[in-house]
């Protein structure tokens, strides 16, 4: 199968490794390999493209500017290291990405938070608002909170997951290794590169090798992971060298890397895991005019919804039905059962003199829902 275009792609997730960003031996960042990179994302953000970056070293940058020893770190070292390493890792890409007139917004995530529903749609909501405002935002786990050991690679497979909470199309794993072999090339001269991966099957799980820099320990393993909850979720992924400069630009070139193939795309994927996959927890009545805005894309406002039932949080899947009690479509509610019975039927401005916040405009917005002809999703 032919490998895919750079260009051909609306949202791209780059994740950057502590090995790449940060030099070892200096115990600082890599300041102008940093700013090629920077240049490279501006280019992609100049033609339209939305850029989220994915980023390690906080943990590397806090023991330096700490000046600790080499060797583990105990948890509670790490965190407080992560601690003083997240301002300056904020610092310095606030610095390469502004030096080309584009704001960055930190955000600071754990796994749980792309995984539990009511924290996802808040993440999602949050990397919406600030790719709105063409600012890029720069994610990395947060280390200074993590109760499990923290380890440089899980940010492949958080990269991964972010990837599939923004609905992106492509997700970039920049490495110290150019892609994915067919036989560890640092012990077999003969290895092979393998450009174009069309499912993650045994044979390549098989391929994946152990980390090879104190700063990477998540090795290709945790690629490979991130390669399949990335194309399950209908996103494209691939592995390239981030040991050279440009190395966006190189990919764009149709430098060596390895692309890891989707069939599906990041939407359908996601509205099929909402159709199929939740167990809904309540029922979203609405007005005849709200269906006709459903069917023709639109999002679902307090305004057209006459009758809650059940008990649901924000973020849970909840059915919608029209006012002859069809099943219009499913989707993800923002608003607990009890706040939605209030504002039910009113306007948006309605919303923040009722429940005394600035709530989201919409019950259910419109990439969170998934609408068929009636009768077309079945009731669970």
């Amino acid at each position: 199968m032919a490998r895919p275009a750079l260009k051909n792609f609306r949202r791209i997730v780059v994740k950057v490794g502590s090995s790449l960003l940060i030099d070892s031996d200096a115990g600082e960042v890599r300041s102008s390999w940093l700013s090629a990179l920077a240049a490279d994302i501006a280019k992609l953000h100049g033609q339209g493209r939305d850029v989220l970056v994915v980023s390690s070293g906080s943990i590397a940058l806090g023991r330096s500017r700490l000046k600790l020893p080499r060797g583990p770190l105990k948890l509670e070292e790490s965190q407080g290291a992560a601690a003083v390493g997240q301002i300056a890792l904020a610092r310095i890409w606030s610095e390469v990405l502004g030096d080309h007139g584009i704001g960055a917004g930190q955000i600071l995530v754990t796994l749980q938070d792309t995984e539990e529903r009511r924290r996802y749609l808040n993440a999602r909501s949050t990397i919406a608002k600030l790719l709105e405002w063409r600012a890029v935002p720069v994610i990395n786990e947060n280390d200074t909170v993590a109760t499990n050991e923290i380890r440089y690679g899980d940010n492949d497979r958080l990269a991964a997951r972010v990837a599939t909470m923004t609905s992106a199309d492509l997700l970039i794993l920049l490495s110290d290794i150019d892609g994915l072999y067919d036989a560890p090339p640092g012990a077999n001269p003969d290895a092979k590169l393998v450009p174009v991966v069309e499912s993650v099957t045994s044979e390549i799980e098989a391929m994946a090798g152990a980390a090879e820099s104190e700063l990477s320990r998540g090795g290709m393993y945790t690629k490979i992971e991130a390669a399949k909850i990335a194309t399950t979720a209908g996103t494209h992924m691939l592995i390239a060298s981030g040991k050279i400069e440009h190395p966006l630009q190189a990919i764009a070139d149709g430098g060596r890397c390895t692309w890891f193939l989707t069939p599906a795309n990041p939407v359908t994927a996601r509205k099929r895991w909402i159709a199929g996959s939740l167990e809904p927890k309540g029922t979203l009545t609405i007005d005849a005019g709200a269906v006709t805005a459903l069917r023709a894309g639109k999002s679902l406002l307090p305004a057209g919804v006459i009758r809650i039932d059940g008990q649901f949080a924000r973020g849970d899947a909840v059915v919608v039905r029209g006012p002859d009690t069809h099943e219009i479509g499913r989707g993800l509610v923002a608003y607990d059962a009890e706040d939605a019975d209030k504002i039910k039927g009113r306007s948006s401005p309605d919303v923040m003199a009722i429940l005394g916040i600035s709530g989201r405009a919409e019950m259910i917005h419109r990439d969170d829902l998934v609408v068929g002809p009636a009768g077309a999703i079945p009731a669970k």
